[in-house]
């Protein structure tokens, strides 16, 4: 028996998915893919990465387009060691978010940065990156994280379902236990472990994908897809992984993926019904 499908007002039986496309604002390869995609595709929700370069570019496209979804995804990791960028704040008054070059941490080294960071100087940074898109006029309808699956440490889990309830958002967290605690305390959450893209094989994606919509569960389940261009920023940006987003591209703007899902009578979410309920309890 789902929880989140009681709350949210569907039959227990209803199969609900959310198709949230991460990384918007870290490149305009990939800005592109994801307009495109909640235009014209299957995504339904977006998540913005404050402190990378097209960031810019992409709230623009949310200023332009108030109706679509989208959350704030939290970055201090940088996952590809050529494209690296810096916290929104000085980096002195944030030292243990940054490495000796004054970067983020890459992924690489990600437990070295899970031990350094201090709460404080996260709390300083996740606020600054949540302000940032309140500044532009912008609602945003919930919070995720970059590459730290719900937030790597128990404190940093802590603070953003904190600062979420102060600022009034939901929050995406990807696996059990956590789904069980949160639901127990009547907030809504997927059901089921979250799917990353980048888990996928990019050999057979689409085959794949039509699989896993014919085989989705009951309940609510989460997909973290990551659509980009195939050109040559994205081959740049990504050389060994770019794959990964033009095939998830393909398949969320393509007759097939649409078909399969009206046939297995899948029914799309966003995050605006989950962000209600959490800003009731």
């Amino acid at each position: 028996m789902s929880r989140s499908n009681s709350l949210l007002g569907y039959a227990d039986d209803a199969r609900l998915l959310i198709i949230n496309a991460d990384d918007l604002g870290m490149s305009y390869a990939i800005n592109e893919a994801i307009f495109r995609t909640l235009k014209a595709g299957l995504v339904r929700s977006t998540s913005l990465m404050v402190p990378w370069p097209a960031a810019l570019n992409a709230l623009q496209f949310l200023q332009q387009n108030p109706d679509i979804p989208f959350g704030v995804h939290l970055s201090v990791i940088n996952d590809n060691p050529g494209y690296r960028w810096k916290p929104l704040l000085p980096t002195a008054q944030v030292p243990s978010l940054v490495d000796p070059t004054g970067y983020f941490h890459t992924l690489a080294h990600m437990s070295d940065f899970v031990t350094a960071a201090r709460l404080d100087e996260l709390e300083q940074e996740f606020r600054a990156q949540i302000e940032v898109v309140l500044s532009a006029g912008l609602k945003p309808t919930h919070l995720d994280w970059h590459c730290l699956h719900n937030g790597g440490r128990a404190d940093i889990l802590a603070l953003t379902i904190a600062l979420a309830k102060e600022y009034g958002l939901a929050v995406r967290v990807s696996a059990r236990p956590l789904i069980d605690q949160l639901q127990r305390d009547g907030l809504p959450t997927n059901d089921h472990d979250l799917m990353d893209s980048y888990a996928v094989d990019v050999s057979a994606k689409s085959a794949t994908y039509a699989r896993m919509l014919h085989e989705l569960p009951a309940g609510v389940t989460e997909w973290a897809v990551h659509p980009g261009l195939d050109n040559a920023e994205m081959r740049t940006i990504e050389p060994d992984s770019w794959q990964v987003r033009t095939t998830d591209f393909d398949f969320l703007m393509s007759p097939q993926a649409r078909e399969v899902l009206d046939r297995e009578g899948i029914i799309l979410l966003d995050y605006k019904p989950f962000q209600k309920l959490w800003q009731e309890r």
